[in-house]
């Protein structure tokens, strides 16, 4: 594949340097009990975020899973509003109630942050349908893992968006592990691609360590659907280098093959793609690397001085006011 130009690549690489050093900051602010709760990182998984993300137009809408940081920055949700959001302050982008698995901006159509594997599935399909009744030409991308593959939800979404050809976007980020489970021992059949087209919808395969092929494929997809095509489904082939959560003892994954998938890390390969090509220089790294410590240093101050929510607005959005 040919490279993109400077500017997208430029913008791939500081999307994908955002993301993984907000989540190391956000690795730190949890081992000192700052950010509490379930935390799941996609370090390793940037290029899926970068490229996907920059397919979608502003009206398009989102529907992510409870592996969310780096949907919800490359979306453009502002890092103090997931930052502050991950220390469940009232300033966060779902008021501090839902912390690290429900980021929730409805202005930018992001709609969650999904703590239930698969369940952002059906909500993408209705939000599709509302939009061609409504006549929209919009996109709905739905991410999901390889374990939401295996639920009823996706084989259910996947036939309706077929059948009614809804403008959805099936991204499944096939990490290879569904928590611990291995894809082998969790599907017959293990390519993801060529099962979902069965459906009859457009579906391939994508090096999802690669940004730029991930771009590429996804405004590929994104074209042929607003273009009339109904669904498309991307298998992005990708791999998290953490495990599965904080809590997680990651037993289940031999290091020589963790170590193999690091070394086709995504940052670093688009990186000596754009030296090669007289594209990047030192001085552009650092200046990318220094204006992106600012803003993490800026959201982690405005998260810690933050209000909680009070306790007298907790039935707030729980009930209705009476009238």
């Amino acid at each position: 594949m040919a490279g993109l130009d400077v500017k997208t690549r430029t913008e791939l690489l500081t999307t994908m340097l955002r993301v993984r050093r907000f989540e190391e900051r956000c690795v730190e602010l949890y081992s000192a009990e700052k950010i509490r709760g379930f935390m799941h990182l996609c370090v390793g998984e940037e290029a899926v975020s970068a490229g996907v993300l920059r397919a979608l137009e502003p009206l398009d809408a989102v529907v992510s899973t409870y592996r969310e940081h780096g949907h919800a920055l490359a979306r453009g949700l502002p890092m103090a509003a997931v930052m502050a959001e991950m220390f469940g302050r009232a300033t966060g982008a779902s008021r501090g109630r839902g912390g690290s698995m429900h980021l929730f901006d409805a202005e930018r159509r992001f709609y969650g942050g999904n703590a239930i594997v698969a369940g952002g599935l059906p909500v993408a399909v209705g939000l599709a349908l509302a939009d061609r009744m409504r006549e929209r030409p919009t996109v709905t991308a739905c991410l999901f893992g390889d374990g939401a593959f295996a639920e009823g939800e996706f084989h259910e979404c996947a036939n309706l968006a077929a059948l009614w050809r809804l403008p959805v976007l099936f991204c499944c980020e096939n990490n290879r592990y569904a928590m611990g489970t291995a894809l082998d021992r969790e599907h017959a059949v293990t390519d993801l691609a060529l099962r979902a087209s069965s459906y009859g919808m457009r579906a391939w395969t994508v090096d999802g360590m690669d940004a730029e092929a991930v771009a590429a494929a996804s405004a590929r997809a994104a074209d042929m659907i607003r273009a009339g095509s109904g669904p498309c489904f991307l298998e992005l082939s990708t791999y998290r280098f953490r495990a599965h959560s904080m809590y997680d003892s990651d037993r289940y994954r031999d290091k020589a093959e963790i170590s193999a998938w690091k070394g086709r890390d995504p940052i670093p390969a688009l990186t000596e793609r754009m030296r090669a090509a007289d594209q990047l220089t030192d001085e552009d790294l650092a200046g990318i690397e220094a204006t992106i410590a600012e803003e993490i240093a800026a959201a982690v101050a405005a998260a810690e001085q933050a209000p909680v929510e009070p306790v007298a607005d907790l039935t707030r959005f729980v009930y209705s006011e009476r009238t």
